[in-house]
């Protein structure tokens, strides 16, 4: 069935990991007749979350779509991951949404992941529901919760379903605030009751808050509530609508996915208050031109669709679009923005958890995937060759964790990268570098979990096993005062002999990775074409220094005298001597190691910086400013050796109860303290014995 745009809602499901999403995208289905019975998280047999990965965890790890049909409604529900690791995923189903839930515990009330997530809803100016899930559960209190959240986030807080409790504190049932009404589940359905009369204050009250807000939302309203009138439900409707959409009117509402409660309120308030795609989040263009303009998602216009996912597995790959103008069809042909080529859609399919429908037509403000579109990523616009625009990228943290990554078995190598390409693909938010100097394959996530699940994934669907290990950190060496040194080589066998004689001068420089070779020979004590021999032969020797084995840089090596014999000279004796002379001068140059530095940016609540500063100073870290965020927040600048980071992700996280966060980038080489030092020739040493 084909929905006009105003008739779809696309909505994210955010919150801490554990705080209920999946199985209230589970309630929504099955309330709504999409399956037929509930699946549980511990069963491993939930819509959402069909990975063999999720079902192993009991967690979510990727965004999951679940659309609904609901009064003439269709509302596509965007199933997130709660773990922080997996921000990526939260990202893309940011970027399909038009509005957000954010589901809040009422066993824990605002967690951190309600925190995060209503941030990511403030940087995007997205409308937004709270629901306090668990309502029923014991320890469980929607009282403590709700004055939290006012707490929290202000008055914007407005309850538009509240809980009946008993006078053991149990939840009997609901009330709608709007309709003042109250519910009660009777064998699994909801049927209305009388409000009970030590309620009638209760709700009472609660409407007048929510007359206020609606008051709050226009000059005419809010003369009327100062003049004592009331408002119809039409017009407390209109002015709540207006008032999520204008961001000054943040709904509240309340159930047990479990025990289906409160499920079919949330779908009508969500039909009812929250945005269609067309009033949704704006949408910056980047013409062909490269000029940017306002994107307008209309019915009306060419056909371009927003590719916000990709699923890549052994079924084929999917990659997930929202239409936002016009509406696209199997076998179109439509350019892509990035790459400037034409891709011809395959077929067009809805997705409901892993089960594919096939459709004929996905319309403006619909999501659905197109199957086997293998040059087109995650981040790529598709549209009609008239109006070629591209849309923002989808703006993806920095991987801030790093490990090596080796296979178990050798020569599996190529095995890994290519696994690692294919889960790329459907992940972008991690990377993998090849690392020259530290001949490792580093691969960089948000933490140890995500690290841990591609790893897994490697296992089960590629089927190879790999080994971690940390980043071996890429030091370099260089010399502190001149050296001379005189080697003779000289080697006599039956036939030609070896001769090569050079005085090479070693000095120290400032600033060049280069070895920088000069001759000052004269009068041809050594031949010219003896020459390239001599540099080659301690450009080669530089890979390796005197300490640990690290490269040699800011060094000159100036030849300035030698010998020769006429018949047994060549250049591989020259070669050999060049060498000699290097590995005999450099240990009398005063060397010393150089590490690698960076310059780290921490974003934390001021409450924690102390712990965080401490914990810098542990790690030779020079704090260089600090600087308010707002927010309560502050980013601290500093330089920190990249040596002494390798488990910051980790750490950080368990600083500030996963608040934190930064980024890190090289800066420079600074020369090694003494104990810095002697720690990495040791390590060096050791691995060289392995």
């Amino acid at each position: 069935m084909s929905y006009s745009v105003q008739n779809i809602r696309n909505v994210c499901l955010l919150g801490h990991s554990g705080s209920g999403k999946t199985s209230l995208a589970e309630s929504l289905l099955f309330m709504t007749g999409a399956i037929d019975r509930m699946g549980r998280v511990a069963d491993g047999n939930t819509v959402c979350d069909y990975d063999p990965e999720e079902v192993k965890r009991q967690i979510s790890l990727s965004t999951a779509v679940a659309p609904i049909d609901y009064k003439g409604c269709r509302i596509n529900v965007l199933d997130t991951p709660g773990a922080f690791d997996f921000s990526g995923e939260v990202m893309e189903a940011l970027r399909a949404a038009d509005a957000a839930i954010i589901v809040a515990s009422a066993k824990d009330g605002v967690s951190v992941g309600v925190e995060k997530a209503w941030k990511y809803c403030e940087e995007r100016n997205m409308p937004r529901f709270i629901y306090i899930s668990k309502i029923d559960e014991d320890h469980s209190d929607y009282n403590a919760t709700f004055d939290a959240l006012r707490e929290r986030f202000g008055n914007k807080i407005a309850p538009v379903v509240v809980p009946t409790l008993d006078e053991n504190k149990k939840v009997t049932g609901l009330m709608d605030i709007l309709n003042k009404r109250a519910y009660e589940m009777q064998d699994g359905k909801r049927v209305e009751i009388e409000l009970p009369e030590d309620k009638v204050a209760v709700i009472n009250e609660f409407n007048d808050a929510l007359k206020e807000s609606v008051a709050e939302t226009s000059e005419e309203f809010m003369e009327r509530f100062f003049n004592g009138e009331d408002f119809t439900y039409a017009e407390m409707a209109q002015g709540l609508r207006q008032g999520v959409r204008e961001l000054s009117v943040f709904p509240v509402l309340c159930g047990s996915a479990v025990a289906d409660m409160g499920t079919l309120m949330l779908l009508d308030n969500i039909m009812e208050l929250l945005p269609s795609p067309e009033q949704g989040n704006y949408h910056k263009a980047t013409l062909a031109d490269g000029t940017t303009e306002e994107f307008v998602v209309s019915a009306g216009g060419v056909p371009t669709a927003f590719v916000f996912k990709t699923i890549s597995d052994q079924y084929g790959k999917y990659s997930f679009v929202k239409v936002l103008s016009g509406s696209i069809t199997p076998d179109m042909t439509m350019v892509n923005a990035r790459t400037g080529d034409n891709e011809k859609l395959g077929r067009l399919y809805t997705m409901r958890g892993k089960k594919a429908t096939e459709v004929k037509e996905l319309v403006c403000g619909d999501i659905g995937a197109i199957a086997k579109m293998d040059k087109v990523k995650t981040g790529d616009t598709l549209c009609d060759s008239r109006k070629v625009v591209a849309l923002k990228g989808i703006p993806f943290a920095e991987p801030c964790y790093s490990v090596a990554i080796a296979p178990k078995t050798r020569g599996q190598d190529d095995k890994v990268a290519q696994g690692l390409n294919r889960l790329n693909e459907e992940d972008p938010s991690f990377s993998v570098v090849n690392n020259a100097e530290t001949h490792q394959m580093v691969l960089s996530g948000a933490g140890d979990m995500q690290v841990d699940v591609l790893v897994s994934k490697l296992k089960t669907r590629f089927n190879v096993e790999v080994e971690l290990s940390p980043v071996r950190v890429a030091y370099r060496e260089k010399i502190r005062k001149t050296v001379q040194k005189q080697v003779r080589h000289k080697k006599q066998t039956g036939g030609s002999g070896q001769f090569g004689d050079v005085w090479i001068r070693f000095e120290p420089q400032t600033e060049q990775d280069d070895m920088i070779f000069a001759e000052e020979v004269f009068g041809g004590s050594v031949p010219k074409n003896y020459f390239p021999a001599v540099e080659k032969g301690l450009r080669e020797a530089c890979v390796h220094g005197p300490l640990a084995g690290y490269p040699v840089v800011n060094l000159k090596a100036v030849l300035y005298d030698g010998s020769y014999h006429p018949v047994d000279s060549s250049e591989i004796a020259f070669k050999t001597a060049a060498q000699l002379a290097y590995k005999a001068a450099l240990p009398e140059a005063n060397p010393c190691l150089m590490e690698p530095v960076g310059e780290l940016k921490v974003t934390v609540p001021d409450s924690y910086m102390g712990d965080v500063m401490g914990d810098l100073n542990k790690r030779r870290g020079r704090v260089m400013g600090m600087d308010p965020a707002g927010n309560g927040e502050q980013v601290i600048t500093a330089e920190v050796p990249m040596g002494e980071m390798s488990t910051y992700a980790i750490d950080l996280r368990s600083m500030t109860q996963s608040r934190g966060t930064f980024t890190l980038h090289f800066v420079r080489y600074e020369d090694c303290p003494p104990a810095a030092q002697e720690k990495a020739i040791a390590e060096a040493k050791a691995r060289n014995e392995e």
